[in-house]
């Protein structure tokens, strides 16, 4: 699927606006304009046809919804779409049993013993609205919607992957992935590892996992990994870390190394050094635990 491009679906709303679209078609476009058409905006659930044809900053809920959807149906990859300000245009919305509702309208609803708050957030969880060919996932209220997983994904109880980010497949997942970072295929986030994503902290940098990679339990990245590598579980490579190149017997900033292939990192139990060197044995997924995905 590529722009331009239009999409139909159904809109829920209350008297203050959009709550949620559903999209159940994607269609080539003639219009040259971006924008959208209700029905019957005086409904609270409404057809609706959005036109995205050219990729602009995020200025209302269903483009907004929109490049959510085209992201995690695999039309578009994470980074490829502009997603600026898609956090000042969404509301904050209690997803629940009796569908989303807005925020500031739970108050008189919480005596009802029947309803079920599953999130409090602006993003719902993916599988609400998408389910993906060929993935497995354990909790799906930790994939949010705008995740990209690629066929023979398998997210564990502890992975995480926010809008915007994802994996090509097959990987397993039982880490962070944040927005923006995408992994490639063959590569294990362990445990509670974590990437460092774009949103907060000041990170500007964009990082990616390339392929047969290994981010050990409780490991950390704040650089990209080439092809090959694995981090030594509970370590924290930040752009700053110093990392001493055993071979040159060298000492580097690790943002140095970003991206480069075949490296191993690690912490000399002795001295507490961060160390890199060539990794020279081969790292597979199980191939039992993604085949039947």
């Amino acid at each position: 699927m590529k722009l331009p491009l239009e999409a139909h679906g159904i809109a829920q709303r209350d008297e203050d606006g959009l709550l949620s679209i559903s999209y159940q078609e994607f269609l080539p476009t003639d219009s040259h304009k971006n924008g959208f058409q209700l029905e019957n905006e005086n409904s609270n659930s409404s057809k609706i046809i959005t036109y995205l044809i050219d990729d602009q900053p995020i200025e209302d809920i269903p483009t907004a919804w929109l490049k959510l959807y085209l992201l995690s149906l695999r039309f578009f990859r994470p980074n490829q779409l502009n997603l600026d300000n898609i956090f000042s245009v969404l509301p904050n919305i209690a997803w629940t049993s009796n569908g989303p509702i807005r925020a500031e309208s739970l108050h008189g609803l919480l005596t009802d013993e029947t309803l079920k708050i599953y999130a409090l957030d602006k993003f719902p969880p993916m599988t609400d609205y998408i389910v993906p060919e060929g993935v497995r996932i354990a909790d799906s209220s930790r994939v949010r919607l705008g995740a990209y997983l690629g066929k023979g994904t398998t997210i564990m109880h502890e992975g995480f992957v926010n809008y915007n980010a994802g994996t090509e497949g097959p990987n397993m997942i039982e880490g962070r992935i944040s927005a923006g970072v995408f992994v490639g295929k063959d590569s294990d986030l362990g445990g509670g590892s974590s990437t460092m994503g774009t949103l907060s902290g000041g990170n500007k940098e964009v990082i990616s996992v390339g392929e047969r990679c290994l981010l050990g339990a409780n490991a950390g990245i704040g650089i990209s990994l080439g092809n090959d590598c694995t981090v030594e579980a509970g370590l924290y490579i930040t752009a700053g870390t110093k990392v001493t190149i055993l071979d040159d017997n060298k000492v580097v900033k690790a943002l140095e190394l970003s991206g480069k292939d075949g490296i191993l990192y690690f912490r000399d139990s002795l001295s507490g050094k961060v160390c890199a060197k060539p990794k020279k044995s081969e790292f597979k997924l199980n191939k039992v635990l993604h085949d039947n995905n």
